[in-house]
């Protein structure tokens, strides 16, 4: 069995892995009765003896002793860390892997990655060893944070780089949230594009997430749930929905619904490194399969269902459903529409009682109305985990490496150059030590030929499939 560790950064970062630990608990609850420690909760969690002096040594056979979360929660500000440790998953966690500041990074890249970046280094890879040498088959680091911000964007892609360095042959899973045009923080443009540069050098695969999807999909979710027709129908302790059921809606804060979102698509993507399946993928083979070319491994995602119906028999009828809105642009975590762009390949990791056949008749069933690009028309890559998320009897998370994110690319670099070509906010961020005006031109510079890069492959749309040629046998 392989392990990963946990990497968040930031405010978002942090919120977002505080959901993913919380339902990640619940779902190995609802899995292992007996509280043992077994593969499964070694993937993300060490079994550790409390009573000896220290954090102790880790224990591999029995019952559950205090189980530690495979992570790393760094941030600048000391609020959300602080709360996390007076929340319920206070045990989960020690202060070896706390890293806090007080000050924060006043939303701005140049100070989370050059000032906070320098300042921590040592303290950060003492840290990652620590956790890594508590991992017998160290697989992936999963890095959680935002773009807008000033610590997640800055302080994060400083770490991602410092993985590179440290760790060049552990696989690097970036979950990035990307602010939305009317976002609060009036410098985000410049920090999204200084962090995208660092993502298309230093990372394996990236899951952009745009808050504007999020919180539409939340608003859907609430609308299916207080219409009369559906509200009967759906169950109020669905993970996706809440993180504690209707009941305790109030208490919730306005993110913890969206930041619910991106837990469960962590949640989905790791499920066959940790349970038991059928056809098992490994997250190396998700970077294998489905980066055909270095920069562009960014995978557009699409969770469904976002609801959970009553009955747990599923028809097929459901089933083929399910497929369907995986497709659709209702279910995807950024505003974006593959089904009319081109695809470089596709992953569809499904959980709970779904057959191989179901599988492989959804893909013929959908492949016609589907572009892929003409050298990978077979790009399909399939998971199948026989576990299903709790409350749901089946899940399917869809990775899709497509052409359609230039649109979102292209939007934030309009709105960087709109701030660029008249020099706001510019000198906060060039009177920060080993800052220069060239870091934002090459960040632009570094986006522009992402963008170019699918513009290529998108050229190629539509055109004639040309059969390569065979080589010729002398008979």
């Amino acid at each position: 069995m392989t392990q990963s560790v946990v990497v968040q950064v930031g405010q978002c970062g942090n919120q977002v892995g505080c959901r993913f630990w919380d339902l990640a608990l619940r779902e190995h609850a609802a899995v292992n009765k007996k509280g043992i420690y077994d593969e499964a909760l070694s993937s993300f969690f060490r079994n550790v003896d409390t009573r000896s002096a220290g954090d102790g040594p880790d224990i591999y056979k029995g019952k559950i002793c205090s189980l530690k979360a495979r992570a790393l929660l760094i941030d600048m500000e000391e609020g959300v860390v602080n709360e996390i440790l007076q929340g319920p998953l206070r045990d989960v966690f020690d202060s070896k892997q706390l890293i806090t500041d007080v000050s924060g990074s006043g939303n701005n890249w140049a100070i989370g990655h050059k000032v906070y970046g320098c300042q921590y280094r040592e303290n950060i890879v003492e840290k990652l060893r620590k956790t890594a040498e508590h991992c017998d088959c160290l697989q992936c680091f999963f890095i959680i944070h935002s773009m807008g911000g000033g610590t997640g964007s800055g302080l994060g892609t400083f770490v991602l780089n410092l993985l590179e360095d440290e760790f060049p042959e552990v696989y690097r899973f970036v979950t990035a949230v990307y602010p939305s045009g009317e976002d609060d923080v009036i410098t985000s443009p410049y920090n999204s594009v200084l962090a995208m540069k660092e993502l298309n050098e230093h990372a394996d695969c990236v899951l952009p997430i745009e808050n504007e999807s999020l919180f539409d999909i939340v608003n859907k979710i609430h609308q299916m749930m207080n219409s009369g027709k559906l509200g009967s129908t759906v169950k109020p302790n669905s993970l996706v929905t809440s993180s504690a059921g209707i009941t305790k809606a109030v208490q919730e804060k306005p993110f913890d619904a969206m930041n619910n979102i991106v837990a469960n698509l962590l949640l989905n993507l790791t499920s066959s490194a940790r349970f038991e399946g059928s056809l098992n993928m490994d997250l190396n083979e998700i970077s294998m399969n489905l980066v055909p070319f270095p920069r562009l491994h960014y995978l557009v995602s699409s969770l469904t269902p976002l609801y959970t119906l009553a009955d747990v028999n599923v028809p097929s009828r459901r089933l083929d459903q399910m497929f369907s809105d995986a497709f659709s642009r209702d279910h995807q975590l950024i505003q974006a529409d593959p089904k009319h762009s081109l695809y470089l390949a596709c992953a569809l990791l499904v959980r709970g009682n779904v057959q191989v056949s179901d599988l492989r008749r959804n893909i013929e069933r959908l492949k016609p109305s589907l572009h892929f690009v003409s050298w990978n028309q077979e790009g399909w890559k399939t998971g199948l985990c026989s576990v299903p998320p709790v409350g749901h009897s089946h899940s399917l998370l869809a990775l899709a490496n497509n052409t359609c994110v230039k649109p979102t690319f292209m939007e934030l670099r309009d709105r960087f150059m709109r701030l660029y070509k008249k020099k706001a906010h510019l000198h906060h961020y060039l009177q920060v030590d080993g800052m220069e005006q060239s870091c934002f031109s090459e960040a632009v510079l570094s986006l522009s030929d992402l963008i170019e890069e699918y513009n290529e492959l998108d050229a190629t749309k539509g055109g004639p499939r040309a059969d390569p040629s065979r080589l010729k046998i002398a008979v």
